[in-house]
């Protein structure tokens, strides 16, 4: 189970170093006691500035790298919907998209077309390789802090 949640986290990760968001802290064993129960996280903080239409994109990309980066692990291609666990992301991507889309109907169009091209990112070579990296620091050590994520990624930024 610490796999596919370090796999999930690293998604998210790998997504915002890539995007130009500093990833703060992630780990497979957050505190349940500020929140929701979950079994991973990881705190990004954005560039300061006004908010653009890239930035919003940037957003959506991270929210679902999580459930695509999970769906690759696992070797099943679900709609990120429809997983309970991964309601929070797809959310959030909803939220997001929603500053672009008003309407439902192109705003899922957009959500989905996305996740495609995360699909395609991360079962990439060096997508998947990045991933892993950060994936066995994460597994050997539970909680990975800006700086070792920065030197983990390193090789892919």
């Amino acid at each position: 189970m610490d796999e596919l949640n370090a796999y999930h986290e690293a998604g998210h990760a790998v997504m915002a170093c890539l995007l130009g968001a500093r990833v703060e802290s992630m780990t497979i064993d957050p505190d349940w006691d500020d929140g929701p129960e979950r079994y991973g996280d990881v705190t990004i903080c954005w560039p300061d500035g006004p908010l653009t239409k890239s930035g919003v994109e940037h957003r959506v990309k991270v929210a679902l790298a999580g459930p695509v980066a999970e769906m690759i692990y696992r070797q099943e291609p679900f709609h990120p919907a429809v997983v309970p666990e991964w309601a929070m992301d797809w959310r959030d991507a909803w939220r997001w998209a929603g500053k672009l889309f008003k309407e439902d109907r192109p705003r899922m169009q957009y959500i989905e077309q996305t996740a495609l091209e995360l699909y395609r990112f991360f079962d990439s070579d060096s997508g998947w390789a990045a991933t892993a990296a950060l994936v066995d620091h994460l597994v050997a050590h539970e909680t990975l802090e800006a700086e070792e994520i920065m030197d983990i990624m390193a090789d892919w930024l």
